[in-house]
């Protein structure tokens, strides 16, 4: 099979319900073949995998693995990286905050995260590396701000970490597969942005696993060093950095100053709104948001002030009633919109952003996976909701034609220093 060379545009798998192999495997079948007849009929396509705690458990037994792997060749497809945040049902259910549970303090998690790794060793192509995807170690309010029970998750985690790095070291000298950890912040995790993601790198991850590392497998300090930078990566989420209104390439810029690399780019848009001063017009905002306030997701709401401070609400129908206050003037919600809309009705996404991205990968390709991440087609507004297979392809087309080769340069994005950026939709 031939596999393209650059970058590797995909969708996430976690659009589809499914939490056994024999479902997920089902849903690949219905959505992933159709829209891979739409938008590559005569290439390869990626999947952006997401599999469950309880899939991953029958995919990873020998026979069940080949059979997929055969599966994928056959119809042109394979994986090179997967999604292992969410460790159970993602939905039909209220999953908010339980989508961190269990966080990197338990061995669950761990051992979830190794069967995904040799998983993905066993379906990855010769010549790629691959990517796990996964949470921000734990949920920030569990912790209820105690110093103590923060520091006892941070060293759990790290602990954890290690030994997951160790054998990512090991199965790379085994199968020639490099497999990476990319660690996904958000808001209210226990990592929310690049600059708690800088600081638990540096001041936990690097010397602690690079320790580990020295003392278990005899590696030099050097070596452990890379290994550490090689196999712990950044899952950069489009709509989570823009919550916390972060500058994408000032982003690049800082991971790229301390050596740390970006996994993989998810390429989603939040909800925002630029608050009117009437009350008038601030009613029908919230009437406006007022649709998007479900009860499967968390949806954290990121309010700029006039003062440039930042207000934070858990969730958007704790903070409807707060839309007043005279201070606030943008409002930004975790709710993975489709990319393609730019607007809905009064409310806007916060698409601008991508493209910056965009333009920020044209400057600096720090990353081989373009993965987009809208996984709330069952939730969202009817009069949004189209055809599934129709959706997933629109986005991926929209990206297609918003690459920098086509695009208008959206204000204040990073500009290609050497030419367009080459991708191949695969």
């Amino acid at each position: 099979m031939n596999i393209p060379q650059g970058y590797h545009l995909t969708y996430c798998t976690n659009i589809h319900p499914g939490e056994t192999w024999a479902e997920v495997f089902e849903s690949l079948r219905t959505y992933v073949l159709p829209v891979k007849e739409r938008v590559s009929p005569d290439a390869t396509f990626a999947l952006g995998l997401r599999l469950s705690d309880e899939a991953s458990r029958e995919l990873v037994q020998p026979d069940q693995l080949a059979e997929f792997k055969a599966w994928l060749t056959q119809h042109q497809l394979y994986v090179p990286i997967i999604n292992g945040f969410p460790f159970g049902s993602f939905h039909g259910e209220a999953v908010k905050d339980e989508v961190h549970r269990p966080d990197w303090t338990t061995p669950a998690r761990l051992e979830y995260t190794r069967r995904l790794a040799r998983v993905l060793a066993g379906l990855l192509p010769d010549g790629l590396d691959g990517g796990i995807s996964t949470s921000p170690l734990s949920y920030k309010p569990w912790l209820a701000g105690h110093a103590q029970q923060t520091e006892a998750v941070l060293q759990a985690s790290t602990r954890h970490l290690a030994t997951l790095v160790e054998e990512l070291v090991i199965l790379r000298q085994q199968t020639g597969r490099l497999i990476h950890l990319d660690i996904e912040p958000e808001p209210d995790g226990l990592l929310e942005d690049s600059t708690e993601f800088i600081s638990y790198y540096e001041q936990y991850l690097l010397p602690q696993v690079s320790r580990h590392l020295q003392q278990q497998l005899g590696l030099s300090p050097e070596s452990a060093t890379q290994a550490v930078y090689e196999h712990v990566q950044l899952c950069y989420d489009v709509c989570h950095f823009a919550l916390v209104y972060e500058e994408p390439a000032t982003v690049f810029e800082r991971l790229a100053a301390r050596n740390i690399k970006v996994g993989r780019v998810q390429i989603s848009a939040a909800l925002k709104a630029d608050l009117p001063l009437e009350i008038e017009e601030r009613q029908e905002l919230t009437q406006e948001f007022e649709a998007f306030a479900e009860s499967t997701y968390l949806h954290q709401v990121l309010v700029r002030n006039q003062d440039e401070s930042i207000t934070h609400y858990a969730d958007l129908p704790e903070a409807l009633p707060h839309i007043m206050q005279e201070q606030a003037r943008e409002w930004r919600s975790h709710f993975h919109v489709p990319v393609f809309l730019a607007c809905y009705n009064r409310v806007q996404s916060t698409q601008s952003e991508i493209l910056k991205v965009l333009w920020a990968l044209a400057a600096q390709p720090i990353t081989s996976y373009l993965e987009v991440e809208t996984y709330t087609w069952e939730v969202l507004p009817p009069d949004i909701k189209q055809d599934l297979v129709s959706s997933i392809a629109r986005e991926l087309e929209w990206v297609q034609q918003h690459l920098p080769a086509k695009a208008v340069e959206p204000e204040n994005a990073a500009k290609p220093s050497s030419g367009p950026i080459k991708v191949t939709l695969t």
